[in-house]
């Protein structure tokens, strides 16, 4: 079988959690520290949490920006789950932001459309969640200048883009947002087997996140209530998670980390065959960003230009070629049906209906990907 995407891990990666399971760390110890450092110098961030999910990383932004039952939260309609259940989790309400047809990202002429809409009713968002999917980054100097104009906060989600570039700056530097958020699931970019983190030049944001990931305990004595207290006291000063990522993780995550270029080369050079091996009427590769920014290419998303995607997905995985779907638009899941009637979005729909992500991971094989590539030709001619 031929997975849509995999971890890749290698003996580095086995010595290094070998590492800290012979140390008297397995959490709360320095490799998670040593971790967030890496991450933020790698991305440009000034400040940096990780936690034990991306997940958990967009519900403690949504805590630090303020986000409560009487806010509305903006979301790209194309994402997984969790970028929109962030918002719920704190009850409030949510909006979905049709995506452009063809990249899946927000369709920042709708947002617009959106936000003058609800100016008028005086319900402008909060927060507005921006998803970089598949890796390829949201056009994020329109979206700050709309920030600037209405008064909400951008929220990256960034789970699969970390490595990805807009003109010129990483993602997670946060130059043009609030927060970013990532994922280290498995099949992303590196991997800490579980795991997230967010992102922040804010140090207010920052102290409430750190803070409500753990507990909602400080143990800093300058920021305690009680003063002049013994060294062992500590104080739960607000009602947090236990969302802390381990030592073991992190180690892994430094390990990754340490190879995150190479990852990035052969993502890019996969990504950069395809076009050329899957030449047909009925196929729409991805189009380079005419922006000169670099995707991590988490996933590569083909555009199936008739109604067969389906019949395609179904027989690729009959020949053991494991393509997958990104994603149901969010508002179609029952259970965000059963909160309001959410109207169908039309660029949403129509990159539901005619994506299919094909394999691309840095241990993929030449062969393996022109066999991929002839398999699809093959069954395109047949459609």
């Amino acid at each position: 079988m031929i997975p849509y995407s995999t971890q890749t891990i290698d003996n580095d990666d086995i010595e290094a959690v070998k590492e800290v399971l012979q140390s008297d760390y397995l959490t709360c110890g320095p490799a998670v520290k040593r971790f967030e450092t890496e991450v933020a110098t790698y991305t440009g961030s000034r400040f940096s949490v990780a936690v034990n999910s991306c997940t958990s990383a967009l519900h403690l932004a949504m805590i630090a920006l303020g986000v409560d039952s009487k806010c509305t939260v903006f979301v790209s309609a194309v994402s997984f789950v969790a970028s929109a259940n962030c918002a719920r989790f704190l009850g409030a309400d949510v909006s979905f932001v049709d995506v452009d047809k063809y990249t899946g990202n927000m369709n920042i002429d709708a947002l617009e459309q959106m936000l003058i809409e609800a100016k008028k009713k005086n319900k402008l968002p909060k927060v507005v969640v921006a998803v970089h999917l598949s890796g390829r980054a949201v056009d994020l100097e329109r979206l700050y200048k709309l920030k600037l104009e209405y008064g909400f906060y951008l929220l990256e989600d960034a789970a699969h883009a970390l490595g990805a570039t807009y003109r010129g700056s990483m993602i997670g530097s946060n130059k043009y947002s609030d927060i970013t958020v990532l994922s280290f699931h498995p099949v992303k970019i590196i991997t800490t087997a579980e795991g997230g983190m967010c992102l922040t030049n804010n140090e207010r944001f920052y102290s409430i996140i750190k803070s409500y990931a753990a507990h909602g305990i400080v143990h800093d004595k300058d920021k305690l209530v009680n003063k002049n207290m013994p060294a062992y006291y500590y104080e739960m000063q607000e009602l947090g998670f236990n969302y802390r990522l381990s030592d073991l993780q992190a180690a892994l995550g430094i390990s990754q980390l340490n190879k995150i270029d190479d990852f990035l080369s052969k993502r890019r050079a996969h990504a950069k065959a395809y076009p050329e091996l899957l030449k047909h009427d009925l196929i729409k590769c991805p189009v380079p960003d005419s922006q000169g920014n670099e995707s991590s290419w988490h996933l590569y998303q083909l555009i199936v230009l008739n109604d067969k995607r389906d019949y395609l997905f179904n027989a690729l995985r009959d020949k053991g070629i494991f393509v997958q779907i990104h994603y149901l638009p969010i508002y179609r899941h029952p259970y965000y049906q059963s909160l309001k009637n959410y109207p169908p979005l039309e660029g949403a729909e129509y990159f539901f209906s005619h994506t299919i992500s094909i394999p691309l991971y840095p241990n993929m094989t030449k062969v393996d990907q022109q066999m991929v590539s002839a398999c699809i030709l093959k069954l395109a001619d047949e459609m």
